[in-house]
């Protein structure tokens, strides 16, 4: 056997393990936002549908869409919508304030992304419930130089 084969197979994991450390730190952070939104609230899925493309060709323009099942009545409002992304350096990108006046929960906006990546959004009711739902999205160009 070849002596320079484990040396390699040690070189390459330690190349690698930075990364994996980097998306494990992004992904811890990313939760603590969230768990700091549900403020120790059950986090329900569905309800709730976030539109992304599958393939961003440009990351500095991303188009993203949610819409939250509510009927928008002052007893049964959707009151905020945060969006977080899985490997931002800081996982908030943006917090949307909603109020029954509006005829329907749905915000649209582009966001920037550099990487591959996942979206989630959260959405907090007036009763105290949270949802979540979330999307992957692929980047062609990234959208942050730095």
């Amino acid at each position: 056997m070849n002596a320079a084969a484990p040396r390699r197979a040690v070189l390459l994991g330690l190349v690698a393990l930075p990364a994996g450390a980097a998306l494990a730190q992004d992904a811890a952070s990313m939760q603590a936002a969230i768990a700091a939104i549900a403020g120790g609230r059950a986090v329900e899925e569905g309800g709730m549908a976030l539109r992304l493309p599958a393939l961003a060709e440009n990351g500095a323009q991303v188009p993203l869409a949610v819409t939250v099942e509510s009927p928008m009545t002052a007893a049964d409002h959707v009151v905020a919508i945060h969006l977080f992304a899985t490997r931002n350096p800081t996982p908030g990108l943006a917090s949307f304030h909603l109020s029954p006046a509006l005829a329907r929960a749905e915000v649209q906006t582009r966001i920037r992304l550099a990487e591959d990546q996942q979206v989630v959004a959260i959405a907090v009711l007036s009763d105290g419930r949270v949802r979540r739902a979330a999307a992957e999205t692929r980047v062609a160009t990234g959208g942050c130089l730095g």
